[in-house]
């Protein structure tokens, strides 16, 4: 079996994210992925009439970033403005293809509860997380975090402290259950383990950056 020929576009595409990777590349670009897609697979991503002479960035950039899109699926993780890294279930199915196996369409996906669901859709659209994906980290303020966290500056000390814990915790039980698999969201989106620990990452660097204020707002709640 000639396993080109069986490829999807978007297999295609993580077929040269893998191959990025291997040459050192770890995060790469999209202009590189971009690139290499095209240059592995001309008469798939070349651009009508010039397949041979240029890319179709379009095609390949709506193939990652789209509703279906390596990112969505888990395959991709975003690592700041246009550099992307294979997740941990991208590989997966790399090695899976590599041995003529079942594509990723076959993985594992997990269903949250309702509850993780809208603290997870509340933290990936949030401002914080978007600047954070960007590498625009010195762009945060305090009004990014608390939309991050869900809160307002009229916040009690305590509901401040059950709030960021049980933020902590929603996310230590979704990556538990998501495993090196995905969740699939009711909106259609697919969350990985790699999203996961990136929206752990943001709130330990915005508790971080921002102690003085919570410091500020729980002392003043006690006060009052």
């Amino acid at each position: 079996m000639n396993i080109v020929s069986e490829l999807t576009v978007p297999e295609k595409i993580l077929q040269a994210a893998y191959y990025l990777e291997e040459h050192g590349q770890s995060p790469f670009s999209a202009e590189a992925l971009i690139v290499t897609s095209w240059q592995k697979y001309p008469k798939t991503f070349g651009l009508k009439g010039y397949d041979e002479q240029y890319p179709d960035s379009n095609k390949i950039l709506s193939s990652i970033m789209g509703e279906r899109g390596l990112a969505r699926r888990g395959w991709l993780a975003k690592m700041g403005q246009k550099l992307y890294t294979l997740t941990c279930e991208g590989r997966q199915v790399v090695v899976r293809l590599h041995a003529g196996g079942e594509t990723s369409e076959k993985l594992s996906q997990v269903k949250l509860t309702r509850e993780h669901e809208k603290h997870l859709l509340n933290l990936l659209g949030s401002n914080a997380a978007q600047k954070f994906e960007e590498g625009l980290k010195e762009e945060l303020t305090f009004a990014d975090a608390c939309g991050f966290w869900g809160i307002t500056d009229s916040i009690r000390g305590d509901a401040l402290t059950a709030r960021l814990d049980r933020l902590r915790a929603v996310l230590a039980e979704a990556e538990k259950l998501v495993g090196t698999g995905t969740a699939e969201l009711s909106t259609g989106r697919s969350v990985s383990r790699d999203e996961l620990y990136l929206l752990t990452a943001v709130d330990e660097y915005l508790q971080a950056r921002f102690a003085r204020h919570l410091s500020l707002l729980k002392n003043r709640s006690m006060r009052n």
